[in-house]
């Protein structure tokens, strides 16, 4: 479903899948969480649109922002189990660490 980039020899980079046992299941549930939210954000675009309760748009804003925060969480801890798992005792392990701080910092912002 997500993928890591692992460098093949400096020769570019192939993505790995992070649930090789059915990862076109994967990708259509993170679609469906995908247009789950963008739903909520349009139903608070309309609302936003008219007459509105500041306290209903508040409501729907703090539950948009619950979604695209387990989203994110789950494609951290996806990131982590899946990418961290395969790292060896090479270089490469010291590049994949750097980019998950640097992810994680992101995210956390």
């Amino acid at each position: 479903m997500f993928n890591c980039r692992e460098s093949a020899s400096g020769a570019g980079s192939a993505a790995m899948s992070h649930s090789p046992e059915d990862p076109e299941a994967d990708r259509r549930a993170l679609q469906l969480r995908l247009r789950k939210i963008i739903g909520q954000l349009q139903a608070i675009e309309k609302t936003v649109g008219g007459d509105y309760e500041c306290g209903e748009v508040l409501n729907q804003l703090v539950s948009a922002r619950k979604a695209i925060k387990s989203l994110a969480e789950k494609i951290v801890l996806e990131h982590l189990e899946h990418c961290l798992e395969d790292m060896g005792p090479t270089g490469k392990s010291a590049k994949q660490l750097r980019e998950v701080a640097t992810m994680l910092k992101r995210y956390v912002e």
